[in-house]
């Protein structure tokens, strides 16, 4: 039978190697193959993907920093009207100035009517820009766009909001010094009578004692700008393939460049035009801004459904929609080349793993053979050790086996001779007494009954000891049911003596629990740990020595925990201590079976 055994192993170290490799080999091509074709698919996926996520990404920051430029130029629109009606104010003051000069001689009056013919007539912002001035009181001195209303008071005069922008200019005058002024107005042209955010300039014209003073509608004045933004995004959408459209709220389109010149915008209001509108302006009054596809067959007059993706972000101050987009038709070319590449990339990528595969298998075959071959002669000479070996601990395990069962008998028989000692050492003193009570004529009747009494009694507790270690040793395999109060006893019974004569103290906290189970086995393991608890604690001097045995009931199950104050088991032999012949004692002492 081991032989055969044997001869299945040297096959199993010659073939088990090459079937595996062979196996291994096939498997690892076949995965790494299958895995690159996943790989191969996902990346065609990841093209498609990125090379619109590339798209967007482009016409989003198109359109950003288009946004970001309408952001800067309306932000700085303010800033540069103030500039301009600043300039225009110190133009009309250096009029006024060199009038004065060339006519100190000439009464106030006459210098101020000739400064306001002057000044009257001077137009600029496309016609809108005109001079008016104030005096000290608040009067109105020149006021180019209806000559009915100068030389009136308008000290009390407020805009819409309650400002008394006139009590602005008055203060000018009597501070001397030059500001600005915001209020809020209707045009003269106006005829529903909308209010406007206008900015003015008032300055003080120290040799008449009057302010010099323009305004201008911010509104107007936006117009020129957006009129220039405009003009610049046409150069940018004739430069560029893609273009930039404009469109407001309402769907008034301002600028939209189709690439395709044969086709025109269609200006119908239909419902599905509607709705689409609707969501570009949902879209684009975001924050962030977003993107939409749409077929733009609902933008121009053609049949054909070509699909377009743009982004869009509104401009909410003046309600413009600014967006860009590509067509999705035009990416395919670029798309299916990038593919096309891909499956050659892979086809190639395949050949290579199999040639390698293979290259690699023949000499991993080479080698497992080789191996095998190393293996087999070590196999045999280990076999040949292992026999020698199997010899030897036999032997080894016979002598310790010997050796454990003379140390227990050993064990025993103190016992014995410890729980004999005593009652021995009684009957002897007993049967000495005797003697010299009879030498002397001292021993009657009832001293001699007593005598014997007690001798009788001894000799009985010296049978009983020898029953209760035959008991011990008699292999006893069926359960029974025995108290556990009276197992401990049992237990201590043979071994007292020793514990008696060290002085070491065992206290119990038994419960009256049944047991079911093998008595005497039970009564050799409580032996076994006691003993070592015993010979812990005669190690050391100290006092006092105790052992603590405590059994409960707990969950259906007994429990027996006993401990002593020998200082416990060193950390490093607990994964120890149940291992065949592993031992703390000397050799002389230890067989390391106990436990």
């Amino acid at each position: 039978m081991l032989k055969n055994n044997e001869k299945k192993i040297l096959q199993i170290i010659k073939f088990a190697p090459i079937v595996f490799i062979l196996f291994l080999s096939t498997l690892t091509t076949y995965l790494l193959i299958l895995n690159n074709q996943t790989l191969c698919e996902e990346d065609i996926k990841k093209i498609e993907k990125e090379f619109i996520n590339n798209q967007k990404e482009q016409i989003k920051t198109e359109v950003t920093k288009i946004y970001e430029y309408i952001v800067y130029e309306k932000n700085k629109s303010e800033e540069r009207l103030k500039k301009q009606l600043k300039s225009r104010v110190n133009e009309a003051h250096n009029i006024a100035t060199n009038i004065y000069k060339e006519n100190k001689f000439k009464t106030k009056n006459e210098i101020l009517k000739m400064i306001k013919d002057a000044l009257r007539e001077i137009r600029f912002n496309e016609g809108r820009g005109y001079y008016f001035i104030h005096d000290i009181k608040g009067k109105n001195l020149l006021y180019p766009l209806d000559i009915k209303l100068e030389n009136k008071n308008y000290l009390n005069l407020k805009d819409t909001n309650g400002y008394y922008f006139v009590k602005t200019i008055v203060d000018v005058i009597k501070n001397k010094t030059e500001t600005f002024d915001t209020y809020y107005w209707s045009k003269p042209t106006n005829e529903g009578e909308r209010i406007y955010k206008k900015i003015s300039f008032y300055k003080y014209f120290e040799p008449l004692n009057i302010s010099i003073s323009t305004g201008e509608y911010l509104e107007d004045f936006e117009k020129d700008l957006k009129k220039n933004i405009l003009e610049y995004i046409d150069k940018i959408n004739e430069k560029n393939k893609r273009y930039i459209f404009i469109f407001t709220h309402k769907g008034e389109i301002i600028i939209h460049k189709p690439t395709n010149s044969h086709l025109k915008v269609d200006n119908s209001k239909t419902t599905e035009k509607v709705n689409l509108l609707n969501e570009v302006i949902k879209i684009a009054k975001n924050k962030k801004g977003g993107f939409i596809t749409y077929s733009d067959s609902l933008i121009y007059n053609t049949s054909l459904i070509n699909y377009k993706t743009s982004y869009v972000k509104s401009f909410k101050e003046w309600e413009w929609i600014i967006g860009s987009g590509f067509y999705i038709k035009e990416l395919e070319p670029l798309i299916n080349k990038r593919k096309q590449q891909l499956y050659i990339d892979n086809k190639t990528y395949a050949i290579n793993i199999i040639i390698i595969s293979l290259l690699i298998t023949i000499v991993l075959l080479i080698i497992s053979f080789y191996i095998s071959k190393k293996i087999e002669k070590r196999f045999t000479k280990y076999k040949e050790k292992i026999y020698k070996e199997i010899n030897k601990n036999r032997k080894k395990d016979s002598l310790l086996a010997q050796q454990s069962k003379m140390a227990s008998m050993g064990e025993m028989i103190g016992n014995i001779a410890h729980q004999w000692r005593q009652p021995l050492s009684l009957i002897s003193t007993i049967a000495s007494g005797m003697k010299m009570q009879k030498e002397f004529g001292l021993l009657d009747d009832k001293e001699f009954e007593n005598n014997i009494n007690n001798i009788t009694k001894t000799t009985q507790h010296l049978s009983k000891t020898i029953d209760d270690f035959k008991n011990f040793f008699k292999p006893n395999k069926d359960k029974e049911r025995f108290k556990a109060y009276n197992i401990v006893e049992k237990s201590l019974s043979l071994v007292s003596a020793q514990f008696k004569s060290r002085n070491i103290d065992i206290i119990k906290d038994i419960e009256n629990i049944e047991i079911y189970g093998l008595e005497n086995e039970l009564i050799q393991v409580l032996i076994n740990i006691l003993n070592n608890a015993r010979d812990e604690l005669i190690k050391n001097d100290f006092e006092p020595k105790l052992i603590f045995i405590c059994i409960k009931k707990e969950n259906n199950q007994v429990k027996i925990k006993i401990k002593d104050n020998a200082g416990g088991v060193p950390i490093k032999f607990l994964d120890k201590i149940f291992e065949p012949y592993f031992t703390t004692k000397h050799q002389t002492q230890g067989t390391g079976i106990g436990l």
